[in-house]
């Protein structure tokens, strides 16, 4: 039997049980990873709780205070430092746990003994003692003295154990959907930090040089100015619909102030926007906007769109912009355009007009003359039984200048009056003519 002294100058006061708890299954689920081997089973025993991985087995040299290089060069694995076994076994012995670990490298347990070379002075020591079986596989990990409560506290400071689900992973992380009141930051599976008014729970497994930073030993009170940039950039990276849907939701919200806070960020907004733009047929509209247009609103649900009420500022960051796929932004501009490329006219023969309308459409040759100068780009003019409509205009549409097919349409009703008729046909010379708009 030997005596290893643990050498722990500080000591974390601050640290329950639990913490400690959470150090040895971090390191039980590390070694899971780092070794491809079976479950970390957590288990209780009589009157002890287990924690034992199927790995490659504890030994007396890891409870030296060094870097673990194989930890350092894997980005996934929860602990860096290796000092976070030390830091556990002192928060044992002060709340008066009795912990033993064996493997096939040996028996530990700890006690209190005089330091070497000063016998007035009694340290942590952990106590080394022959392998009871060689042929163990991992390691095991036997407490007792800690509460049913301490081992499930433990257990909800890992994402694996959370009951939160994951949505997406990508490069940066996951994301993940909210399990309570408040969202959870997790750095690879490890929580670090609550989020009250966050609308998921994330997961980073990038670590930024400021996380790096952030993380202490005791792996809490972890500020946000640490990993907001690591959130907005696993946003940012999102592709499934589900997120979006979720972020879009959230997004009338703003102008209420009542947004969750990645609402905030107009890069999140723009890129929720893109992203549902490519996942079906959605129109983005402002409030404002949907009580100007209310007949555009129901020709879109009509035709299958979801209306997404978005914040002014949005409306011009997503203007004339294009989704992940590379097509535009379904906006009131781009839905118009789409309805009117979209809309099939019913063009009526003039042979087949009744007489009334004969009398006053060959009346189109005379206005011509009256109007002066037919722009050339006008080809010809048609009549419709139907028309598209102005969803800028409250009026009932008559005629338009239909630029496709260079060709002015007038609907087949106005031929009722010649003063109807030719009042339509001026106008919509006038809009051959300049190119402008109503109402300039």
């Amino acid at each position: 039997m030997k005596k290893f002294d643990l050498n722990i100058e500080k000591i974390l006061e601050d640290w329950e049980t639990h913490h400690a708890i959470r150090e040895i299954i971090a390191n039980a689920l590390d070694e899971q990873l780092l070794t491809k081997t079976d479950e970390v089973l957590i288990a209780k025993n009589g009157q002890s709780w287990v924690i034992r991985d199927y790995g490659r087995g504890l030994k007396y040299s890891h409870l030296t205070q060094n870097e673990n290089q194989e930890k350092l060069s894997n980005a996934n694995v929860i602990g860096k430092v290796g000092i976070g076994l030390k830091d556990a076994l002192a928060t044992f012995d002060r709340r008066g746990v009795i912990v033993s670990a064996k493997s096939q490298y040996g028996q530990i347990s700890i006690e209190k003994s005089p330091k070497q070379g000063f016998q007035d002075i009694n340290t942590l020591h952990a106590v080394i003692a022959e392998p009871a079986d060689e042929n163990f596989v991992g390691t095991e990990f036997k407490l007792k003295g800690v509460t049913d409560n301490d081992i499930e506290t433990a257990k909800k400071l890992f994402l694996k154990f959370s009951g939160e689900k994951v949505i997406e992973s990508t490069r940066q992380g996951e994301i993940i959907k909210r399990n309570g009141r408040h969202g959870n930051i997790y750095i690879n599976g490890v929580k670090v930090a609550e989020e009250d008014n966050f609308l998921f729970s994330y997961n980073i497994t990038k670590l930024s040089a400021p996380i790096k930073r952030a993380l202490n030993r005791e792996r809490s009170n972890v500020g946000r100015s640490a990993y907001t940039e690591s959130v907005k950039k696993i946003l940012l990276a999102s592709k499934e619909k589900d997120v979006a849907e979720i972020l879009a939701k959230d997004l009338p919200n703003i102008n209420r102030g009542i947004a969750h806070d990645e609402l905030m960020w107009v890069d999140v907004q723009a890129h929720s926007v893109k992203v549902l733009n490519q996942r079906g047929k959605h129109l983005f509209i402002t409030s404002i906007e949907v009580m100007q247009y209310p007949d555009m609103i129901d020709q879109a649900r009509n035709s299958g769109h979801e209306i997404v009420t978005i914040p002014e500022n949005l409306k011009d960051k997503i203007q004339g912009a294009k989704d992940l796929s590379g097509n535009p932004i379904i906006d009131i501009g781009q839905f118009v355009e789409n309805y009117n490329d979209s809309f099939e006219f019913n063009f009526i023969d003039p042979d087949k007009l009744n007489r009334k309308e004969k009398t006053v459409y060959q009346y189109t040759p005379k206005i011509f003359k009256l109007f002066g100068k037919v722009p050339n780009k006008v080809k010809e003019v048609k009549i419709s039984s139907t028309m598209r409509k102005d969803f800028y205009d409250r009026a009932e549409t008559l005629g338009c200048w239909d630029r496709k097919t260079s060709s002015i349409v007038i609907a087949r009703k106005t031929l009722s009056s010649l003063s109807e008729y030719s009042g339509t046909l001026i106008h919509e010379l006038i809009h051959a003519k300049t190119g402008y708009n109503d109402v300039t």
